[in-house]
């Protein structure tokens, strides 16, 4: 774990531990928000569903047992490093066997490390769940700066500006010669980066989503219709989007001030974005999930910085990767889920942008993939690993 050039950087053991006084005080928000100061709203059409916020909330003061939760993260091996002069959180799972490869796993928002929980024991030790120990992966789970555990940047970083402190992090710190990046949101757009400017130690990358851009736009009849549709997608979604990307700050006020009004915003994408029926959000995440993701944004108080990476992107240039067209070049391997809300668009656009050499299309889910289908994204990851093994 020590940095090989740069021993005062260090990281050092972390554990998660938030104090009553704190919890009790969360607790007490909750049960005290006026609800019936609410009006009736329109299903989930509005936003997040009344009658579900009050549901979510009772459990949440009566049931919710965040000290599991805690003793859940605490499982893992834990550390804190000041990386690019941030204090970065991370979890570092050793994988098993002789030569596990290194894996780099990125959240984004509304995320945390909380969405990698399933899946960072199966795939640094696959042989503990029935599978071989030669797909065994050494995974590094870090807090984006300015999310969850990790410190908050000196201003609002873009997911480019992110890449970069993640790259020096597996390099520098950790001591990775190369590594296999993976993610999804945010983490989707970092990993672009990391392979577009942070090879060859980012070796190859796989991404569930596709946020980046080709400047010359679609081409062909069937890329017109899928930009026409995705802008029509995202009629619905842009508000959240434009609020943070302009003027986070003005938000954070009252999200700082409300865990109802953090859980609230934060619930809406879990429903909008999964696949599932409408109304129907514990089909996909649990009470607990919901609430663990949520309380960490809440004992961190880091709502407000959280949401700065959409500024920090509008500043960085938006979507565009390159302007002169140049793609990722390291091999790139995508996970196609069919309710994604950010609409994949036909892998003749795709290959424009990724040097594409594994292309999975899933028979279910959206957005939260690490998440709602643990299983499938990790046997993707795995078939795609292998042939980067050989």
């Amino acid at each position: 774990m020590k940095d090989r050039k740069h021993g005062e950087n260090a990281a050092c053991p972390f554990e998660c531990r938030v104090s009553d006084d704190v919890l009790n005080t969360i607790r007490t928000r909750v049960a005290q928000f006026p609800w019936h100061e609410m009006p009736d709203d329109g299903g989930w059409d509005y936003g997040t569903n009344l009658d579900y916020m009050r549901e979510l909330c009772a459990y949440w003061v009566d049931e919710f047992d965040w000290r599991a939760q805690e003793e859940r993260l605490n499982s893992f091996p834990q550390f804190m490093a000041k990386v690019d002069g941030i204090d970065l959180h991370f979890i570092h799972e050793a994988g098993s066997g002789p030569n596990p490869m290194p894996l780099l796993i990125s959240h984004g928002w509304p995320g945390s490390v909380a969405e990698f929980l399933n899946l960072i024991e199966p795939l640094a030790h696959p042989e503990r769940f029935g599978g071989d120990i030669r797909d065994a992966f050494t995974v590094i789970a870090p807090s984006l700066p300015g999310f969850g555990f990790s410190g908050r940047p000196p201003r609002p970083y873009g997911p480019r500006k992110m890449a970069g402190v993640l790259a020096s992090l597996m390099t520098r710190h950790l001591g990775f010669d190369t590594y296999l990046a993976q993610g999804g949101d945010w983490g989707g757009a970092i990993c672009s980066w990391l392979g577009y400017e942070h090879a060859p130690a980012c070796s190859a990358i796989h991404i569930n989503v596709l946020t980046m851009r080709h400047p010359d736009g679609p081409q062909t009849p069937q890329e017109i219709a899928w930009a026409r549709q995705f802008d029509e997608d995202q009629i619905m979604q842009n508000g959240y989007r434009t609020q943070q990307a302009t003027r986070p700050q003005t938000l954070s006020y009252s999200m700082m001030d409300s865990p109802v009004g953090i859980a609230a915003w934060l619930v809406e994408k879990f429903h909008d974005w999964s696949d599932v029926p409408v109304g129907e959000i514990e089909s996909a995440h649990s009470k607990d999930e919901l609430l663990t993701n949520i309380m960490i944004y809440i004992v961190t108080r880091s709502f407000n910085s959280a949401s700065w990476i959409y500024y920090g992107r509008r500043e960085e240039g938006g979507r565009i990767l390159s302007a002169e067209g140049r793609r990722v070049e390291v091999p790139t391997g995508c996970a196609v889920f069919p309710a994604e809300m950010l609409r994949w668009p036909p892998k003749s656009y795709a290959d424009r942008i990724y040097n594409i050499i594994h292309w999975t299309e899933m028979p279910r889910g959206g957005h939260f993939a690490a998440m709602e289908e643990p299983e499938m994204l990790m046997n993707d990851i795995r078939k795609f690993a292998r042939t980067l093994r050989r």
